[in-house]
């Protein structure tokens, strides 16, 4: 009988990588994880220009994970309230956490914030090992087809019953795999930066839908910063982040219609590629995609770590329940069952957002004033607005257990 090095190989130790390794390592398995680059240590004392959008979902994961009380309070942001409105009309949405009884709707966490504690996690477990830096070169199944034999770089061959990409939007192993997607590229680019603003952000979520795209200020824990995206047809970003800090700002604060006040001062500038992408199949025998290694979706409601996160939470608890059963998870038919279960879910995300990104874009009148009249709608009616809420939080849906409000 063949000897295995690990029972889950995962490769990329981002967000998402993470996540389902302290999944699977709390639930007994011995996890490899491979990844590309060099581990340096995490300077937690600058702050990081890539921020998240939390859901309560997602909050249940990692807390059920021993991860939430690694994040370090004072870099979490939680946010009671979100304001959406449209530039060009009168159309409005407010959402409150109060109207749910709920403590808070979501959080604003950095992406090194998160990964700090992600790591620190992962350092308690005795059955993780991690090479790093290596790559992936080849990998393919024994010849009985009970494992998969993974090839690093470094020369080492490895053994495993799964072999899991949480690569990102540029995996490896899905291109090795020959697993095609489907990609719409929406001729957009994000612009992201942290700025302190006059008025306090009042731990509220602000986006405004104008003409080029949306634009988000979202809550960071000191009251007059915020953290922005910015989503801009691509010519408009590029001359944008070529400007100085003032004139930027100036320009910003005009598109935001000084919701905030004059802004004082902003971070560095990066720019992001916008792309929409969802691949044909999540899984092949003894392989999984999770994450952005299987979808990308528009950053205009900022659910696209909380659907990785959801992937990871689902696929391993697809992989434990075959193991506690003595299944063999890394067959097709159990890992087809991740695959239903996410699939549907994460297109259907993906092809809302795209929606309302043509729906807020569009410049034509009939449409401008049916989607003003829909906002202010949704907004007067209660129950509505109380489903759309509970869905974006995460508390209601097909959810996996570490995500439910009651585990079992």
């Amino acid at each position: 009988m063949l000897s295995l090095d690990c029972d889950t190989l995962i490769v990329g130790s981002g967000v998402v990588g993470n996540t389902l390794a302290c999944a699977l390592l709390q639930g007994g398995q011995r996890v490899i994880l491979v990844e590309a680059t060099p581990a340096l240590p995490i300077d937690l004392d600058q702050p990081d220009l890539r921020t998240f959008a939390f859901t309560r979902a997602s909050e249940r994961i990692l807390t059920r994970l021993g991860v939430w009380d690694k994040i370090r309070p004072n870099r979490l942001s939680p946010f009671h309230q979100i304001y959406v409105w449209d530039t060009s009309g009168s159309g409005k949405i407010h959402f409150d956490s109060a109207s749910l009884q709920e403590s808070t709707l979501g959080y604003i966490i950095e992406q090194k914030v998160l990964q700090a504690a992600l790591t620190a996690r992962l350092s308690e477990f005795a059955d993780l090992i991690s090479y790093r830096p290596a790559k992936v070169q080849s990998f393919q199944q024994t010849e009985d087809e009970t494992a998969m034999v993974v090839g690093l770089d470094n020369g080492q061959c490895l053994t495993t019953r799964l072999l899991v990409s949480a690569e990102g939007a540029q995996s490896s192993i899905r291109a090795l795999a020959g697993i095609s997607y489907e990609l719409h590229d929406y001729g957009q680019q994000a612009i992201v930066a942290t700025v302190q603003t006059v008025l306090s952000h009042e731990q509220t979520a602000w986006q405004c839908f104008l003409p080029t795209g949306p634009l988000a200020f979202l809550p960071l824990v000191d009251s007059h910063t915020c953290s922005i995206v910015w989503s801009l047809d691509t010519p408009q970003a590029q001359r944008l982040i070529k400007l100085d800090s003032d004139k930027f700002q100036r320009e910003l604060e005009t598109a935001f219609a000084f919701k905030l006040g004059a802004i004082n001062h902003g971070s560095e500038r990066a720019l992001f590629p916008l792309q929409g992408r969802h691949v044909t199949n999540y899984v092949q025998p003894r392989l999984a995609l999770v994450g952005d290694a299987a979808h990308t979706v528009h950053p205009l409601a900022g659910q696209g770590a909380n659907l990785g996160i959801l992937d990871a939470a689902s696929l391993s608890e697809v992989i434990l329940e075959a193991q506690a059963n003595q299944r063999d998870w890394g067959t097709y038919q159990e890992l087809r069952r991740y695959e239903r279960w996410r699939k549907g879910n994460n297109w259907g995300m993906l092809k809302l957002m795209e929606g309302f990104r043509l729906l807020f874009g569009s410049t034509v009148a009939p449409i401008r004033l049916i989607r003003n009249w829909g906002l202010n709608l949704t907004d007067a009616a209660t129950p509505i607005k109380q489903f759309i809420m509970k869905q974006a939080m995460g508390l209601t849906g097909d959810l996996p257990k570490l995500a439910k409000s009651k585990l079992g």
